[in-house]
């Protein structure tokens, strides 16, 4: 009997295909008594499982750098790896074997609950994220020591593909599925910023996630739609859907197809106002796509992904080179740089990184490398270096203090010094820019701005802070309003103030990419939008049709409106 479930739409597009259940090998651990004389046996067992665990994420790993996918993939398998040698975990869970006489499976499983039990206490996003990082650990274990291989099914000869319905996947799951006609992805949990969804949109598949209990659901074998646009899972459905569903995602590839004929029409409005549109990158494995549509340059490249997920910070060649490959490639376009957004979800190993009460309001972004300055310093001479190969800016994020762009500036002139001392190349006069991402900066741009050469909105945060949302948490995540009356008035606010002082501003948070808020956009005065590479034409389709004239009046007006649902209605009119 055909049925729908509907949850969370992650990453668009339609997907038909039939299910595979990717077995939850937590629910099958049984305990049992192991007797003396075997233990040793059995502790073995345990270090051959993480051997075969360890010998698959370096597998995963180098499949992702011969694929060259999306670099957070890669840090999240990093990341595992580094769960694999965490003392709370394997090591204690062999002290559990030994003192309990009770078999690996079992030991696994308890210390994971006493793990989770430990961050399920303190409600923040880099907790949380972590927290899965370990159940998805102990599955892979629990699965070696239990002999399932876990590989999905061969292709089929009729063509249709597989939707993998799990209770969570992890990025080393969902790199695994690479080579296989994977049509869609369907979890029990998630939100939009899990990896579920990040790795889903990386590889441009359609992803459904918090459904709570859709593997009690659904059957192996089971024909399934995921609509990942509507958030809506069809299964089982009739012959008469499964048609109407097919002709919708021709209409999808068809569009997708008529948009690449846009590539080299320059992005102006109907008013021939000319907008510029901007990548959003994890490093140098992404500019190819600068090439493939045409941007206008780089708007943030995120180098906190060059320090996550490693045992050793990176050196400053190291550092340099990246940042030079990512300059020459872009062939003459600007390039911004970030320097890194260390801190809350993203973590390295440093004595100054530990369980913090709430790590997004904690030492995290510019706070993290004003309290490393030795770190920072070996960042800046990378970056300085690298600008001698093109037009570099740097930006720094998260500022809320004036004190912190100051220091920021002293750092920077030290670095010159020091480089000029030493006869290497720079830019002498590289321009220095920061994100507009806490309230207070947004409220109080009058003591960044005369320190600054350009701003840039990360709208991700702006949101999660002004309205106190954990955007990683499902629970809460209906809340995370980009068109709450507040937030419109900040963007606009720093949009204006931006071009009253003449400083060049854009946006480069999820806003930027989404086709619905274009106009809106447009309309508060913006002319710089940077975005995931994936949204580069669609947004300059709206921008060539667009009439700032028209629409700036519109949005004045809908910038006066306090009732969320009006709003909502008048932006949603603005697009049509």
């Amino acid at each position: 009997m055909s049925f729908t479930v509907h949850g969370l739409p992650v990453s668009q597009g339609i997907a038909i295909g039939y299910v595979h259940l990717v077995s939850h090998a937590l629910l099958e651990v049984n305990h049992y008594h192991v007797a003396p004389r075997h233990i040793e046996d059995e502790l073995a067992r345990l270090d051959d499982a993480v051997a075969m665990v360890e010998g698959e994420l370096i597998g995963l790993k180098a499949a992702t750098t011969s694929a060259q996918p999306h670099s957070e993939v890669s840090a999240f398998i990093d990341l595992q790896r580094m769960m694999l040698v965490d003392p709370m975990l394997v090591p204690a869970a062999r002290s559990h074997i030994e003192e309990r006489r009770c078999n690996a499976e079992w030991a696994l499983v308890q210390q994971m609950e006493e793990v989770v039990e430990q961050f399920r206490q303190i409600e923040d996003p880099y907790l949380r994220e972590r927290q899965a990082d370990v159940v998805q650990v102990v599955e892979r274990l629990v699965k070696a020591l239990l002999g399932h291989p876990g590989h999905l099914p061969p292709r089929r000869k009729d063509g249709v593909g597989t939707v993998v319905v799990a209770h969570d996947l992890s990025p080393a799951d969902t790199i695994g599925f690479r080579n296989h006609s994977i049509a869609g992805f369907v979890t029990d949990v998630g939100g939009p910023t899990s990896h579920t969804a990040i790795v889903a949109r990386n590889l441009g598949i359609p992803a459904v996630v918090g459904l709570y209990h859709i593997r009690e659901l659904v059957e192996d074998a089971e024909l399934v739609i995921v609509d990942g646009t509507r958030g809506v899972i069809i299964v089982d459905p009739d012959e008469a859907i499964v048609e109407e569903y097919r002709l919708r995602r021709s209409e999808l590839e068809l569009d997708r197809n008529k948009l690449k004929r846009l590539r080299d029409t320059p992005s102006a409005t109907l008013n021939g106002e000319p907008i510029q549109l901007l990548l959003n990158i994890d490093g140098p494995q992404d500019v190819s796509q600068l090439k493939e549509t045409n941007a206008d340059g780089i708007g943030l490249y995120r180098t906190e992904f060059l320090f996550i997920g490693r045992d050793a910070l990176p050196d400053e060649e190291e550092q340099f080179e990246a940042y030079r490959a990512v300059i020459k490639a872009a062939g003459g376009k600007p390039v911004i740089i970030r320097t890194f957004d260390i801190g809350s979800d993203k973590n390295l190993n440093s004595p100054l990184i530990h369980a913090e009460p709430n790590p997004a309001l904690g030492l995290r972004a510019i706070r993290y490398s004003l309290a490393e300055p030795k770190v920072f310093l070996i960042q800046l001479r990378a970056l300085l270096r690298a600008s001698a190969y093109g037009p570099l800016k740097i930006m720094v994020p998260m500022l809320a203090h004036a004190d912190e762009i100051d220091q920021t500036l002293v750092l920077i002139e030290k670095a010159k010094a020091a480089l000029r001392e030493e006869k290497l190349k720079f830019n002498e006069d590289l321009p220095v820019g920061g994100m507009v991402e806490i309230p207070a900066a947004a409220l109080a741009l009058g003591m960044l701005t005369p320190r600054l050469s350009f701003l840039s909105i990360g709208t991700n945060d702006l949101i999660q802070y002004t309205l106190a949302i954990d955007r990683a948490n499902e629970l809460v995540v209906h809340l995370y309003d980009p068109l709450h009356p507040a937030v419109l008035r900040l963007i606009a606010g720093t949009i204006a103030y931006a071009t009253k002082a003449e400083l060049p501003v854009s946006v480069c948070g999820e806003m930027a990419g989404n086709p619905a808020y274009t106009l809106l956009l447009l309309g508060m005065g913006l002319r710089s939008f940077s975005m995931h590479p994936a949204h580069i034409l669609e947004i300059k389709q709206q921008v060539l049709r667009a009439d700032l004239v028209e629409i700036t009046a519109k949005v004045q007006r809908i910038l006066k409106l306090d009732e969320p649902v009006k709003i909502r209605e008048a932006v949603e009119k603005l697009a049509s």
